[in-house]
This record gives C-alpha cells, structure tokens and sequence, in this order.
C-alpha cells in the first residue's frame, strides 16, 4: 500500500517556536495568482485516500572517573540524536507543529531527549485568558462578545498558529482529541472565554498528573455544559427525575476506560473467545450519583449591564472558575444542594451513603485512574494522535507501562508518558519511513497549522481574525475545538470499508473525515490559504521571504520545502512533477517579485497536495 496516485488538484501549511530560518516579513498581498494547471497538480481524492490509507500512506561519549589507584570507566547515558536534517525533521513533526532550521539544528545538537525535555519545560507565551484580555474580548460592551463563539476560534488558532511552547500546544490539542469538549455544544454565556479555560487547563496539565487533569476537567464549566454535569440533581422519586448518566457514561467509555478490558499491549481480553465488557448499565446508573449536585462557583463575581440593555451578564471568570458543589457559591445561593446522597456502586466500587460530594468525586476519579485499563487505551490513542495508527502491541505496551510507573513509583506522569511516546523505537526508526503499515492521514487542521507555523503567519490586526472551519465543502472540514460530537472528529477504532487498509487490518481513524466533498473544499480552501488572500484570509500574513530568495533556482527551492514540510519524504517521481510546475513559472534578470511568489505558492502547494505530504510517517 505504498502505491502514490496522481490525480485531481489539492491545495494547501508549521514550524516550532524557534523559528530562526524566518527572514523578515514580505508582503504578498499584491501577487495574482494564476491558474494552475490541473494535470500539473499531484493531488488526491478520496478514492487516492483510501487506497492510500495508513498504507500509503546518535552516539553518546564515555568519561572515566579515577577511584583508588585506577581509573575506572564511568558510563555516561547515551543521548540518541538525528543522524541527519530529514531526521531530525521528522521528529519535529511528531512532536509539535511544524519544522524550522533553526530547530533542526538545535535537535541535532542537543539529542532528542534533552531537547524534549527543553521544550517541555517552556512555559505558554500566553494562555487563552491573556488573549481574550488583551484583544478586550472579556470586556461586556457594544461587541457582545458575550454571545460570541467566534471569539474561541480565533483564541484557538492563534495559539495554534503563532507562540513558543509548540510542544505542549501540540499534546495539547491531542489531549482535546481525548477529553472532548466542542464549542458547536455548549450553550452559555461567553463561550468563547469557558472554551479558552478548557483549553488553558489541557495546557496546564499536559506534562502534569493525568489524575489531576480528570479532576480539572470533570469541574471545568465547559465540559459541564457539553456533557451535563452542570446542574445534574439527585433523584427525586416524587416526579420520577433520574440523574443525568451522559458524564458517567463518558467519563467510562471514553475519558478513561473504554468500552472492552485490555491487556497491557491494547489488545482485549477475552473470555469464551468474546470481549469482556467494561462496565454494564448498572455501573452507569451507580456512577452518574457521583456527578451531581454540581453548579457555576459565582464567588466573586459581578455583572455589568448591556449598553442599551437593562440586561446584566456576569463577568467572564464565571465560566472559568472550577464547578461548585457548595450551594452557598451557587449564583442563587441555598441552604441545600442537590448532590445525591446515596450509595454509589459501580466498577467494584461502593461509595458510601451521605457521602459529601467533594469525597465522592475523589474516590470515584481514583478508583477509575488505577484501572489497569487507562494506560494501554490512552496510551494507545495519544500513539495514534501523534506517531502512527496502528502502533505494535509492544509499543502501546511499553507506553502503559510508564502510565503504570514513570520509574520513581509515580502512575499518571504525563510528562513520562508524552516522552516514552515520542521517544520510541518505533517512533525514531527511519525505516519505518517506507514501512506500509506505519504513519497517519495528517489532520486537516494539522496541516493548516503547518503552513501558518511555517511560513511565519501574523496577524495584521493582532486579532487572529479566522474563525470555524469545519465545513468540508469550502473549508478544512476539521476546525480544532468542534468536534462534531464527544466522539471527536473520527473514531480511534475507524477504517475506510473495501479499502487496502481494510484488506490488511489496519486501522485509519483520520480518514473518517475524507470523501469527495471534503478533498475538493481542502483544496481550495488551502489553494487560498497558502496565498493568504481572499476573505476569510484577510488578517493573515505570511512570509516567503527565504524562499522567494531561492526561487530563481526551482530545484533548491523544492529541496527546503521537502525537507520543511515533509521531512524528505517526496518521492522522485511526484518531486519530478512539482519541480516541473514550478519551472513553467519563468525566472530571469526581468522577472519580478511576484513571479518568484508565485513559483513558491505552486511549490508550497503541490508538496502539501502529494500523497507524501498527506500521509505522515
């Protein structure tokens, strides 16, 4: 399943926070574009998709050290560094947004476990509540923003766009693909802010305590709102009202434990031949008591009114504070709550009756963070979000063993968990380059982020003026923090029926997104893109300023973009036929600056429209 199509045209763009190679910024405003040729254009449809699907597509010193009267020999650990750019490059691709020289060199220098651990520990640039503060989108004003959602995608993209800490950005939004909370879903005031402190604490905690994370999540307004903990009461046998079960019920499918009990490797445990199921109704029933009695914290919090309004709205922390189960903190405060103060059973766990709810939902978040399952079934789709689809069973097995024990007795080091990922011999194996089994379909909104990270995107305004994109027919048909469902954009689990990848057992979730619709909106949607022109483009800058210095030699051009953009994995054959596109733009003494943009927009282009872009090994 190594077969590359050439078919109908696509076009389309990262690069991490030391964006050294950048030159300074060239306006590309006044370039025309013209037509590109179709037959010129390696592209890909969904039928090229499917059959491409999950198929397709360093040495350490010794020192000694003298003990009695001898020298004896002290061995020092071996950093395993990138033998090479096209290494190094594709690690930088795993392991954040995009690829800078300056990076690559950096990585080679250091090794990949130090200069991991460098990033790790960066600090944001800015949180979403900085952005939204600096911008005056928190204000309650003639904006009304409010009552406006699109305030959240534009704090999204720019700190997917634009910012140091790409590392902890880029496990960040892998987290969001994990604990899913969408802002097509949640119904409140000022979305945008509640969206933005969801996305502040993935950040806060993704090399922190996965035990922590469930706490903070499971309280986070947000994710309240999404899945119904917000506001869930305690039976009331006089009208029949049940707790909600749509948080007990996720917090278990999906959030932790998963449907079916697993080996340590990922693979399912049977019994008579049949997988053994994780819970049953029952548990739902005894684990949806746990997550009432829950409401907005309101302390300190005051309202303005609405210019022109008689309306008051409250002030935006209201949506960020962690959720209250203290009805003396509730907007109306009460003498009583609504936590249910029976029994709770579920998963071999009796929680006893009265209860508080503070020591109800620690015993409960415990009990589920020390099931054997939650390391092979996160492990396994964090593996997947960032290195390949259908990891081996060894390494999902050597990932949840550090789940388990990052070394030093601790279980739930995220920290540990992102490095045993990313540091993988299976990750790092070159060969795995032409290996048909390994590598994934690159998300749509991964692959925007790349271009804007880069080729150094701005903001004219400072405001990120991009909003959702989610629709497949004019957009990206992926727009970060809008799943579709809490099921996120595609299923762990998913491969295209009557595919290649089908036919070998492969598993190819992101291609749950691909069909004829959306391949021909991606690629005119990133045919504007990569000229940042159009409407919807019209606060983005991008800069070609060291590729339009080598656009007179078209062959040197197309060998940076290969190495930026896919880590030298451009096949002959489809380099042969960019190279040619390119070449129809004609450079001599008389040629302009916009013609030697316009042979770097067609080479940007048509590397992120190939096959050997699309599928990241």
């Amino acid at each position: 399943m190594t077969e590359k199509l050439e078919l109908q045209p696509v076009l389309a763009l990262d690069e991490l926070d030391a964006d050294s190679n950048r030159a300074p910024n060239v306006s590309d405003t006044a370039a025309q574009s013209k037509p590109v040729t179709t037959a010129k254009i390696v592209g890909v449809s969904a039928m090229a998709l499917a059959v491409a699907a999950c198929g397709g597509g360093g040495g350490g010193t010794a020192g000694g050290s003298a003990t009695g009267g001898g020298v004896t020999p002290t061995p020092q650990p071996v950093v395993r560094k990138p033998e090479n750019d096209a290494e190094a490059a594709r690690f930088l691709l795993q392991s954040s947004f995009a690829v800078g020289t300056g990076a690559i060199q950096q990585l080679k220098n250091d090794g990949y476990e130090p200069w991991l651990d460098r990033q790790m520990n960066a600090a944001n640039s800015q949180s979403a509540r900085e952005f939204f503060a600096s911008r005056g989108f928190d204000q309650v004003d003639d904006n009304r923003y409010f009552d406006n959602a699109g305030i959240g995608d534009q704090m999204i993209w720019s700190q997917l766009l634009t910012g140091g800490s790409s590392v902890r950005k880029r496990i960040a939004l892998a987290l969001s693909e994990f604990f899913v909370v969408s802002l097509n879903s949640i119904n409140l005031n000022w979305r945008g802010p509640a969206i933005g402190e969801y996305w502040d604490v993935l950040n806060r905690h993704a090399f922190g305590s996965f035990r922590d994370l469930m706490e903070d999540i499971t309280l986070n307004p947000a994710m309240g709102v999404f899945l119904n903990t917000r506001g869930n009461r305690k039976a009331d046998p006089r009208s029949g009202r049940v707790p909600d079960e749509n948080y007990g019920r996720e917090i278990m499918q999906l959030f932790s434990i998963g449907l079916f009990e697993l080996n340590s490797d990922g693979t399912r445990r049977l019994s008579g031949g049949e997988p053994i199921e994780t819970y049953d109704n029952d548990d739902v029933t005894g684990i949806a008591k746990v997550f009432t009695g829950y409401d907005y914290d309101y302390t300190g919090i005051s309202t303005t009114i609405v210019p022109g309004t008689t309306r008051q709205i409250p002030d935006p922390d209201y949506a960020r504070q962690p959720m209250t189960a203290d009805p003396s903190r509730w907007r109306r405060a009460r003498t009583e709550g609504f936590h249910s103060d029976d029994e709770k059973t579920f998963l071999g766990l009796t929680i006893p009756a009265g209860t508080n709810a503070q020591d109800t939902l620690k015993q409960a978040l415990d009990h589920l963070f020390n099931h054997p399952n939650v390391g092979p079934f996160f492990g396994r789709q964090m593996i997947q979000r960032l290195v390949t689809s259908n990891p081996s069973p060894a390494y999902v097995a050597r990932v949840a063993a550090v789940f388990d024990n990052n070394g030093s007795g601790v279980r739930g080091d995220l920290r540990a968990v992102f490095k045993a990922i990313l540091l993988d011999d299976e990750a790092l194996d070159p060969a795995n380059v032409t290996n048909p089994s390994f590598g994934k379909l690159r998300e749509p909104m991964l692959r925007f982020v790349q271009l804007g990270r880069t080729f150094g995107a701005s903001s004219i305004s400072g405001n990120w003026a991009l909003r959702d994109f989610s629709n497949p027919g004019n957009g990206l048909g992926q727009s970060p923090l809008r799943s579709p469902s809490v099921f996120n954009f595609f299923r762990p689990g998913y491969f295209p029926t009557g595919s290649q990848a089908a036919d070998n057992n492969l598993l190819a979730p992101e291609f749950q997104l691909v069909n004829e619709t959306s391949v021909a909106g991606y690629v005119n949607f990133m045919e504007r893109a990569v000229e940042a022109s159009g409407f919807r483009f019209r606060d983005i800058e991008l800069d070609y300023a060291t590729e339009i210095d080598l656009a007179d030699d078209a062959s040197a051009l197309l060998d940076r973009l290969d190495l930026l953009l896919t880590a030298n994995q451009l096949t002959d054959s489809i380099k042969s036929t960019i190279l040619t596109a390119m070449e129809d733009v004609t450079i001599d003494a008389s040629s302009t600056a916009e013609d030697r943009l316009r042979r770097v927009h067609i080479g940007v282009l048509l590397v992120m429209a190939s096959t050997d872009y699309l599928i990241q090994k």
